[in-house]
């Protein structure tokens, strides 16, 4: 038998066309793991991190599936040099103290929307609970003989709860950039032999 037959799963899993089962690893080129925060309490900046490595594991159940993280967080990339060198100083990420982001699944479950994983989110060394609405894109095979994967996933932290608590306050009230991160990531893995 193939490491990846279908053969034998669950219901829940019966219900994800070309659900497979086993080790998946993100493909950076395919992939995007992004966020954006309010500036000026008027607009979005967005950005996103370059250098990352996501595993996944699709267990026979998809309630039993699993994914961890990491995330290097001079990665970052806002479009805007000095921006992104600003966002890398002790006054927000510090990534000379706290060179990664890491995420640890805890569990999966269904949700009426589709998928939720919970998990513990490493920042800034502090570590909390942050689940990610998940959104199964689907399995297929690729051009290459191998088998693919894709994932959508949300989530949203205040940038606080984990001691990134600078405040720069506006003429008119405000701040300059707001508490509230909104995470989004776009996952395309491939099987791994």
């Amino acid at each position: 038998m193939s490491d990846i037959e279908t053969t034998d799963i669950t219901p829940a899993a019966d219900s994800i066309p070309g659900y497979l089962i086993g080790t998946w690893k993100a493909d950076p080129a395919h992939s995007e793991i992004a966020f954006s925060v309010r500036q000026l309490m008027i607009s979005k900046v967005r950005g996103r991190f370059t250098d990352y490595d996501v595993t996944l594991v699709t267990g026979e159940d998809p309630l039993g599936s699993s994914v961890t993280a990491t995330i290097d967080l001079a990665s970052i990339d806002t479009g805007n040099g000095p921006r992104d060198e600003h966002l890398r100083s002790a006054d927000y990420l510090d990534v000379e103290k706290y060179p990664t982001m890491s995420y640890r699944s805890t569990g999966v479950r269904r949700t009426d929307d589709g998928w939720a994983v919970d998990g513990e989110l490493t920042l800034h060394g502090v570590t909390r609970q942050v689940p990610l609405d998940v959104e199964v894109n689907g399995f297929s095979p690729d051009p290459f003989g191998g088998q693919r994967a894709g994932f959508s996933a949300t989530a949203r932290i205040d940038r606080r709860d984990f001691g990134i608590d600078i405040s720069v306050p506006m003429d008119g009230g405000g701040i300059v950039v707001g508490d509230k991160v909104s995470i989004s990531l776009e996952i395309q893995a491939v099987l791994q032999n």
